[in-house]
């Protein structure tokens, strides 16, 4: 291995766990029931739901090639199996992948 892929490991480990470790000093103070947290939790799923919506309008790589037609249908119907799942993240995320292969190759 190079010098500069390890150097490259050895940054991007040291800005992600010391961006951690603040993170879990700074937060010794915080409630979980203080408007601070509440609005970081907001803004945390705002920022999930922004990128999720670019992802099905603005699709990058081999989802392009679907129909914006068939993105929905795909989102409607897993959003439907997450809540008919009592909110359970494996079953929509394997059934999106699944039923966007079968509607991209077949219909």
């Amino acid at each position: 291995m190079s010098v500069s892929v390890l150097l490259s490991i050895i940054v991007t480990s040291l800005a992600t766990y010391l961006s951690r470790f603040l993170g879990v000093i700074s937060s010794i103070k915080i409630k979980e029931t203080s408007k601070i947290f509440r609005w970081f939790n907001c803004l945390a799923y705002a920022t999930l739901a922004a990128l999720i919506a670019r992802t099905i309008i603005f699709p990058v790589g081999a989802l392009s090639d679907a129909s914006y037609l068939s993105r929905s249908i795909v989102v409607l119907l897993s959003l439907g199996i997450f809540f008919l799942t009592k909110k359970n993240f494996v079953y929509p995320t394997i059934f999106s992948a699944i039923s966007m292969s079968i509607i991209n190759n077949y219909f």
